[in-house]
């Protein structure tokens, strides 16, 4: 099986790797990764050689359907199939889960709450990936009711998304000095996120309010240790895992295209303890 991610170095897609390796190695294939480093032209590449190698099917990770149009021709004509990890149904696309906004939508409504519905953020998007790309629409639409709430936007890139999203915060906060008003930080994954807690811990800056999305070990350890105020967990290690069992179905002539989903967990302060009792595994 051929699989094609956006950043295989990153927490979340390391999970999903491996609960996708661990699916195929009971099914009997061997999974091949490519780290397309958030190319599309890459991904696109990737794809049409797994499918001129005749690969069994082809597993995207967060490239959205309409980047890899060309990668998904070549898999069709070749009879293969094609699924996403949040890159959403469409085209040739067989199956989707780990979809961007409903594992944001948790988190996102806890940073409102905090908020009070007043103050600033800064967003730390990507719109190469269509799980970003939709978490940030899915942001902009639940602030809607909250015109009080200021938002600024910067967007990272991968690789480089730990440094720029501390870079970032420290233009943001240079301009914003400890004060009544309330400050927040919102990465659109957790690892932007987690870069500007480094600025803001550089600083002693203890009066920002930080949020990530996917439940990362790094992100988790923050949150225990107080410098960051949530998280959504995604559980991508099964994510992968039912993918990849899901083909053999997907397989057969009668499958219909749907996408498959496994509901985020909110991780707050308060709950990260009884959380980490639960899913051990989530910290690692």
């Amino acid at each position: 099986m051929g699989l094609v991610s956006i950043a295989a170095t990153e927490a979340n897609n390391v999970r999903y790797i491996n609960g996708a390796k661990k699916a195929a190695e009971e099914l009997g294939y061997e999974i091949s990764v490519v780290d397309a480093a958030g190319s599309a032209d890459q991904a696109n590449a990737a794809i049409q050689n797994f499918a001129q190698r005749g690969a069994y099917a082809i597993v995207d990770l967060v490239f959205p359907a309409s980047s890899i149009g060309a990668g998904l021709d070549a898999a069709k004509q070749a009879n293969i199939p094609v699924v996403t990890w949040g890159g959403g149904l469409g085209l040739s696309v067989a199956a989707t889960n780990g979809s961007g906004a409903p594992i944001a939508e948790p988190v996102i409504e806890k940073l409102i709450e905090d908020l009070g519905g007043k103050g600033e953020l800064l967003v730390l998007a990507y719109r190469t990936g269509e799980v970003c790309r939709d978490r940030e629409i899915l942001l902009d639409k639940m602030l809607e009711p909250h015109p009080d709430i200021k938002v600024t936007k910067n967007e990272v890139r991968i690789p480089g998304y730990f440094e720029d999203g501390a870079q970032h915060a420290n233009a943001w906060l240079a301009s914003r000095p400890p004060g009544d008003e309330k400050l927040a930080i919102w990465g659109c994954w957790d690892d932007p996120a987690i870069g500007a807690i480094g600025s803001l811990r550089s600083q002693g800056r203890d009066d920002v309010m930080v949020y990530g999305v996917n439940g990362n070990a790094q992100a988790l350890e923050n949150i225990k240790n107080g410098h960051m105020n949530a998280t959504a967990w995604q559980d991508s290690f099964s994510e992968g895992y039912n993918m990849v069992k899901l083909l053999a179905d997907i397989k057969k002539e009668d499958w219909q295209p749907k996408a498959v989903e496994i509901p985020a967990v909110l991780v707050t302060k308060e709950t990260v303890e009884d959380f980490l009792k639960q899913h051990p595994e989530a910290a690692q």
